[in-house]
């Protein structure tokens, strides 16, 4: 099967899936993809080039050519270490939405804590093991549902697509998404719109509906997934019962 996959895939499975070989000297597969992870984590992803990695690691850049063939494959690399499989999601859960919501949770968690993978070029469908690994949790939350294999595939690309695009605004928003800039819009909001253009907007701007709510910790005021992946859940919950789940 693995000559069967994308051209470079099918190695990087075989590094991944075994142990390291040792190498005649210190530069190692690890060393060059942990180098790429600190320098997108410190300066995002445009920061990480073979070039910047070779220096970090105090090489040349022709000596990480003798373990990637390019900065593609370093990047499913970066992702793959990035996305390793939280101990949480083998633990038993209270059904379904339990399952699922917890999922999410470390989701948000692993994206926060890499904001540049929102930022990593999309080539096709998730194919690293780790994951493949968080596909494989997600589905094993619905089993029992009564949902087809289909339905659950497609519920788990749902939640995963709604995280991946808030995770994107907010990391595209930067600074704009604090605490500080929603209140600061609020006011402004406040000052600009009237009750007789805008009586809607009005009403929700009087009733904090732009503003984060009052005793909100500074570290939580930041755009959010958990609204949209409740409405998200309530269909699922409906879809289950049409499917007399």
């Amino acid at each position: 099967m693995k000559e069967e996959l994308p051209a470079g895939l099918a190695e990087l499975w075989d590094r991944l899936g075994a142990p390291e070989p040792a190498p005649r000297n210190r530069l190692t597969l690890s060393r060059v993809t942990g180098a790429a992870v600190e320098l997108a984590d410190a300066d995002g992803l445009d920061a990480v080039s073979m070039a910047r990695v070779a220096e970090r690691l105090g090489y040349t850049t022709m000596s990480l050519y003798r373990h990637l063939k390019s900065k593609n494959e370093l990047l499913l690399l970066m992702l793959d270490r990035v996305a390793a499989l939280p101990p949480e999601l083998d633990e038993p859960f209270d059904g379904w939405r339990d399952g699922l919501e917890r999922w999410c949770r470390a989701q948000w968690e692993m994206l926060h804590a890499h904001p540049w993978i929102v930022h990593l070029p999309i080539t096709g469908p998730p194919i690293t093991p780790n994951q493949l690994a968080w596909t494989d949790r997600a589905l094993r939350t619905l089993r029992g549902t009564g949902l087809s294999e289909a339905d659950k595939a497609g519920v788990a690309l749902l939640v995963a697509s709604h995280l991946h695009t808030v995770a994107r605004l907010g990391a595209d928003l930067g600074p704009a998404a604090s605490g500080e800039s929603i209140a600061a819009y609020s006011d402004l909001l406040g000052r600009l719109v009237d009750g007789v253009r805008f009586p809607a907007l009005r009403a929700a701007v009087d009733a904090g509906a732009y503003d984060y709510p009052a005793g909100t910790p500074a570290e939580e005021r930041r755009l959010d997934y958990r609204f949209g992946l409740a409405r998200i859940l309530d269909g699922v919950a409906a879809l289950i019962s049409s499917a007399g789940g």
